[in-house]
Parts: structure tokens; C-alpha cells; sequence
């Protein structure tokens, strides 16, 4: 293939295989390096990786069909790196009192580099590589706070979920290797016809998938997991990782489970009514910051899955357009978040009682961010579950439908709990008033910009639509 074309179809993956290259060739060598320099070179590789991606994209097949890329995975991407920025951006604070960051970079572009395979992947056997590619460093990163033993047992049971729902994903692949004798997803798809051991592969499949998406029963690592690392790992995990494997699982279920649609959509709704049911329920009881946004995801992915369930064009047009304005909503939310607690080390619900009085900005921000994964009006999270649940009503499903509508009512009651801490409650010991720096402010910024304004731009949405035509 001519140079130029393959750069245009790995285009992504070699961007961050040259900013992990430059990590690399900093760290050994003997020369010490201020953080202060690193996170502005990172800033910097960061927004022209984000440039880049949106240059010359093109669709091809490489290394003999096992890797693919379309316009609709180069968007997904380039969505994905505009979340690695702005996670950069507002754990500046964190990462200026870090004592590795080199090998922070190194962990978590690896990471990134491993997703990206496995939106491109084509065959199971690259599939489950690019799979272990991201999850491996990730468990390194749930690490980073080396000073605290809760970080450590977070990367404990992030190594032990992972390692357990690869072995699952892993023995329903060799069974449905089995039944068909291929590991390409086209020939395969060609090759299923619902029988007992094509099931059986099937459901080892998704609950592999599950256990990456939080998706109930198999949700149990999530809290602990994000209660422990470092808060830009959480923003990560809950953002950038739970975006890639709702892409794949979409891409997956449309292109080689589609003539099994009857059994896997059975499988959503009920995994939909049991993941939302447990979030919210779960989420209720939370006091501290990060694992309420962990139960707060839990739901979240509920909505995906609705979405997903639809099993067209729309259920993957609304899936995507919602994990973008998922990316605004979360991580404006986190943003808050990891400033308070890299600043003053709460986490509590409790400590951000008052918080309005001292910093009005930060309390505006959390407030809409709330309001936006609550799904209220004018907030793009209002139409990112209106689209979802638009796509979902199209099987006809109006008792899900209704019951997911449901469920929104109860969310809003423990998304105004924190709301009301934050504007209403008296602080006895107030978080004092907090200074920000020009990175943090500027991701704020555009998170605030998204929630407020991307809802209205439907252009937005049919672009994705018509990249989403032609999928299966």
C-alpha cells in the first residue's frame, strides 16, 4: 500500500505512537524534566493529535483484513481525543504534584493506543490483543496515588476484574471459533445460525462486555475502582473507556451478531431494566463524590444500552451522540471534582455543602453538569436520551421505554441531592475559595460549551446518522 494511504488509515495510531515515543526518549534520558514543562508539552501533542485526526481520513483494510477503518470509527475516534485533552486540562493541579509523570503519560497513551486498535478490529484474534493493549496499563493507573493504600487495592481489583472478564470474553470466542471456524468478523457473521453452542458463545461474549461497561450484575468493581485511583484515571475509566467499549460493542452486535438480533435484544432489556434499576438505587446512597458518579455511570450505560437495542442505523447514531455529550456532561462534573481534590484532598458529598458561597463558578459548572446527565431540559443530556430513547421506542418495547422514563424521574432526586448540598446547605466548614490556572479553567469552558449548546445543533446528529448508514 502507498505510504500516504496507510498513513491515512493508521493516521490515529501512529499520532499516539509518536507521542509515546517522545515520553519514552525523555525518560531515559539523564536529564531531569519539570512537570510544569511536560504538561505543556503534553498540551500541546494532545491538541495537534486532535487536529490530525480530523485530516485526511480515508477507509481502508489492512494486515489482511483484520484491521479496518471507516469514517464512522475515525469520528469515534477523534471523539475519544478530544476526551483525553480535556482530561488533561483539569487534572493539571494533580499531575503538577506527580513525581512520575512521564510514565503516567506513557501508561495511558498506550491505553488509548490499545482502544483505537480495538475500534478498528476486524477479527477476534486482533480484537482480543488491542482488548489487553488497553486494560493492562490501565491497571497501572488505578496505582498512581502511590501514597495511598486505597489506590492500590483499586488497581488490585481492577487487575482481578479485568483479568476475569477477559477469560470469559476469551472462552466465548474460542466457542464460537468453534462453531465456525473463522475469527473474521465478515465471514462470521455469514456463518451463524443461532444454534445452542453459538448462544452460549454468545452470552460469554456480552458478559465480557459487561463486566468492561459496568452493566449489572457484573458492576461490582466500579465504585471501589473509581473511589481509588487518582481522579483523572476515573475520569478516564468512566469516560474514555466505557465510550470505546459502547463503539465496539455496537459494531460488534450490528455487523456479526445481526441475523442473532432476536436473542441479543432480549439480552439488552433485560440487562437495561436490572443495570438502571441497581444504579440508581445504588447511586442513592453514595457519600462520596467519586463513587456517586460511578453509580451515576452504572445508569448511564443503561440509556446506552436502549439505544443499542434498537439495532439500526438510529440506535447507533444515538449511541455515539450520546457518549459525545456524555463526554461534556462527566467530565465537567469530574472536572469539579478532581480541582476539589487535588486542591484540598474532600471527596465527601458532605464537604461540598456551601460551596456556592466560595466558588460560584465550580458550583455552576456541577450544577448543569448534574442537570445534564439528569436529562433535564435545555441540556444536551436532554436530547442525548431523547434520541436514545427515540431510537429504543422504534422496536415497539413502550413498557422499557416507560420504565426508563421512570427512572429518570428517580435520578433527578439524588442528582438535586448534591445540587442542594452545593446551593442550599449551610457549610460549617466551607471549601475555601479556590484558584484555577488557565488549563483548568479552559476545560471547564468547553464542557460548559458543550452541555449548553451542542443539543442544538442536529446537523451534529444526522452527520453521525449518515457515517452510521451502511454498517451492517
Amino acid at each position: 500500500m502507498i505510504t500516504s494511504e496507510l498513513f491515512s488509515v493508521l493516521k490515529h495510531e501512529f499520532c499516539l505512537l509518536a507521542i509515546l515515543l517522545v515520553f519514552l526518549v525523555l525518560k531515559i534520558r539523564e536529564r531531569e524534566w519539570k512537570n510544569e514543562t511536560l504538561i505543556q508539552l503534553m498540551n500541546g501533542l494532545l491538541v495537534l493529535n486532535f487536529i490530525i485526526g480530523w485530516l485526511m481520513n480515508s477507509e481502508g483494510v489492512l494486515f489482511d483484513g483484520m484491521f479496518r477503518n471507516t469514517l464512522l470509527i475515525a469520528f469515534e475516534k477523534n471523539i475519544l481525543n478530544f476526551a483525553i485533552l480535556i482530561v488533561h486540562l483539569q487534572s493539571t493541579e494533580w499531575m503538577r504534584r506527580h513525581k512520575h509523570l512521564p510514565e503516567f503519560y506513557m501508561l495511558i497513551v498506550s491505553s488509548m493506543l490499545g482502544m483505537f486498535f480495538l475500534l478498528s478490529s476486524a477479527n477476534w484474534l486482533m480484537f482480543y490483543l488491542a482488548l489487553e493493549l488497553s486494560a493492562i496499563p490501565l491497571a497501572a493507573l488505578c496505582n498512581f496515588d502511590l501514597e495511598k493504600k486505597a489506590s492500590g487495592e483499586a488497581a488490585m481489583k481492577m487487575i482481578l476484574s479485568s483479568a476475569f472478564s477477559s477469560c470469559i470474553l476469551l472462552f466465548g470466542i474460542s466457542l464460537i471459533y468453534g462453531s465456525t471456524g473463522t475469527l473474521d468478523f465478515g465471514e462470521m457473521a455469514g456463518r451463524l445460525s443461532a444454534m445452542p453452542l453459538q448462544i452460549l458463545a454468545f452470552i460469554f461474549i456480552f458478559t465480557g462486555f459487561a463486566f468492561k461497561l459496568s452493566v449489572a450484575p457484573f458492576h461490582f468493581w466500579t465504585a471501589d475502582v473509581y473511589e481509588g485511583s487518582p481522579v483523572p484515571v476515573t475520569s478516564y475509566l468512566s469516560v474514555i473507556s466505557k465510550g470505546t467499549v459502547v463503539f465496539v460493542l455496537s459494531t460488534v452486535f450490528y455487523t456479526v451478531f445481526g441475523s442473532m438480533s432476536g436473542i441479543w435484544y432480549d439480552v439488552l432489556v433485560v440487562s437495561t431494566v436490572i443495570t438502571m434499576t441497581i444504579g440508581n438505587l445504588f447511586a442513592l446512597r453514595q457519600t462520596n463524590m467519586k463513587r456517586f458518579l460511578a453509580f451515576s455511570s452504572i445508569a448511564q450505560v443503561a440509556y446506552i444500552l436502549i439505544g443499542v437495542s434498537a439495532g439500526n442505523e438510529q440506535g447507533m447514531a444515538s449511541s455515539i451522540y450520546f457518549v459525545l455529550i456524555y463526554v461534556f456532561s462527566n467530565l465537567g462534573a469530574f472536572a469539579v471534582v478532581s480541582h476539589i481534590s487535588a486542591m484540598t484532598g474532600k471527596e465527601s458529598i458532605s464537604d461540598y455543602n456551601g460551596l456556592y458561597k466560595t466558588n460560584p463558578a465550580l458550583s455552576w459548572l456541577l450544577g448543569i453538569s448534574l442537570f445534564s446527565l439528569a436529562g433535564i431540559p435545555p441540556t444536551a443530556g436532554f436530547f442525548g436520551k431523547l434520541f436514545l430513547l427515540g431510537a429504543g421506542a422504534g422496536t415497539g418495547n413502550w413498557p422499557l421505554i416507560i420504565f426508563a422514563a421512570l427512572n429518570m424521574v428517580v435520578s433527578l432526586y439524588y442528582y438535586l441531592r448534591v445540587i442542594r448540598a452545593v446551593f442550599m446547605e449551610p457549610a460549617d466548614s466551607a471549601i475555601p475559595k479556590l484558584t484555577y490556572g488557565i488549563s483548568v479553567r479552559l476545560a471547564m469552558l468547553i464542557c460548559l460549551g458543550g452541555m449548553l449548546l451542542l443539543g442544538f445543533t442536529t446537523g451534529l446528529y444526522e452527520y453521525i446518522l449518515s457515517l452510521s448508514f451502511g454498517l451492517k
